[in-house]
């Protein structure tokens, strides 16, 4: 059974990546500009204006990168079927930056684009999530994952409700590796990743999934004592924290 679901998932993933099709063609807009010194030629900055020219690993993350382009929202749907590429290749430039990736999408204002556009973001994100809960490695890496999700969509209790559901010895293993990743920021009430808004409505969202779901399936499949009783800290607050003899 846990084969079907990778292969499920990968299967949707590789049909949301053709879906994104629907952005072949886009080009930026005539008239942007951006600083040659700052950011980069004149010949690259045209690269931007011609249609589905692929662009290298470099170019591709100064392109969705930059927060002053004057049509944002031109520029990423001119590379996006190339970044939803890169994002699942380790050596390209882009694939560490899953949070970022998310906030450039969600300055993008994407919900607001076209009706076909819009729903072929939203099923990339959607289908990419849950390829990644059921990926070990670093293509998976579901906590950089999330947090992309998190941002581009403006919402965090939807992508937890799908961990929660979803019956997976892989996924398993991505909360606990989470949970190792994000504990020393959550100890110190801090949301492990950078986000634009309610901060601390995300921070008391995923604490709160933390300590009500995964105590129990990390149990379940025989995480380390001191991975739990970290997980067990951050479900303190106050006093009652800093105080425990652990």
């Amino acid at each position: 059974m846990t084969e079907v679901h990778a292969r499920r998932a990968k299967a949707r993933l590789d049909a949301a990546l053709e879906g994104l099709a629907v952005f072949r063609g886009a080009v930026a807009q005539p008239e942007e500009f951006n600083c040659e010194c700052h950011w980069g030629s004149a010949e690259e900055l045209a690269l931007l204006k011609v249609p589905d020219v692929r662009l290298d690993p470099d170019l591709l993350r100064r392109a969705w990168q930059p927060s002053d382009w004057r049509d944002h929202a031109s520029v990423l749907r001119r590379i996006l079927p190339q970044l939803a590429g890169a994002l699942l290749d380790s050596r390209s430039e882009s694939f560490g930056y899953r949070d970022d990736i998310g906030v450039s999408l969600a300055r993008a204002d994407w919900q607001e684009w076209p009706r076909k556009q819009a729903a072929a973001v939203w099923e990339f994100l959607h289908a990419f999530w849950a390829h990644s809960l059921v990926t070990a490695g670093p293509v998976g890496h579901t906590s950089l994952t999330l947090a992309m999700c998190v941002e581009a969509s403006g919402e965090l209790s939807p992508w937890l409700d799908v961990w929660e559901t979803l019956e997976h010895p892989t996924a398993d293993r991505n909360l606990a590796e989470a949970v190792d990743t994000w504990d020393y920021d959550l100890l110190a009430d801090e949301l492990p990743w950078s986000t634009w808004y309610d901060k601390d409505e995300k921070l008391a969202v995923l604490t709160a999934w933390l300590t009500r779901h995964a105590p129990a399936r990390l149990r379940a499949s025989n995480a380390p004592a001191d991975l739990l009783q970290r997980l067990r800290l951050i479900g303190l607050t106050g006093p009652a924290r800093w105080n425990d003899p652990h």
